[in-house]
């Protein structure tokens, strides 16, 4: 059995560039502990990440919490290892009617998920199917829809536009060819949005969608 790296160093790191509550910093421990467990079965990350795993996963999806600081129903596509959604379920646990929503068809990444869930007791539900039978089944209203690493920009808009239209926003990290799939996205949204800089990644931006409408084509 492989040993998990030591990522003491790490961890501090993380939480200084996105400090939480000991609480919350507790329930991160044990999630990170659940998913180094499952990841000697299956690949929930990329074995190069693991030393890096509090900064280069758990505090690149922390940091979404400040760009919707008063939002607490969140919906997570394509949530894989938890990021950010399950992450971002354990630093909500301590918030009124907090809820996060985590959308994941793959069976044994769902089966984690719903392990980690147990493991934290964030506020977080699994949902085991495809993100168009999650939108046409929902209850209730969503406040922010996140994603990430899943699908290109363009994508990701057509599979949250029934949820932005009734008024949901989008927080989409994304790399440094941001700026072409932005213009890629273009061709078939109008959208409004604004880039913020990832405090993890030097290149990284954060896409934050308020609002798109489809382009109407000539």
């Amino acid at each position: 059995m492989a040993r998990s790296p030591d990522l003491t160093a790490d961890r501090s790191r993380a939480l200084a560039l996105t400090p939480v509550s000991r609480e919350t910093t507790a329930r991160l421990d044990r999630f990170v502990a659940e998913l180094l467990t499952w990841q000697q079965r299956i690949n929930l990350i990329a074995p190069s990440t693991e030393p890096t795993l509090w900064t280069r996963h758990i505090a690149d999806s922390l940091q979404l919490l400040a760009l919707a600081p008063q939002a607490k129903i969140w919906v997570d596509f394509g949530s894989g290892a938890g990021f950010p959604g399950l992450v971002l379920a354990c630093a909500l646990a301590d918030t009124p009617g907090a809820r996060v929503h985590l959308v994941e068809s793959n069976g044994k990444k769902a089966a984690f998920l719903r392990e980690a869930v147990r493991a934290t007791g964030a506020p977080a539900v699994v949902h085991q199917v495809r993100i168009v039978d999650f939108i046409d089944n929902r209850h209730g209203p969503i406040e922010i829809v996140t994603a990430r690493a899943l699908a290109p920009l363009a994508e990701l808009l057509a599979a949250a536009y029934p949820l932005l239209k009734t008024g949901a926003a989008a927080l989409f990290p994304k790399g440094q060819d941001v700026g072409i799939e932005l213009t890629e996205a273009a061709k078939c949204w109008n959208v409004q949005a604004s880039l913020v800089p990832s405090r993890t990644d030097a290149k990284g931006r954060i896409v934050c969608v308020k609002s798109i409408e489809p382009r109407i084509q000539p």
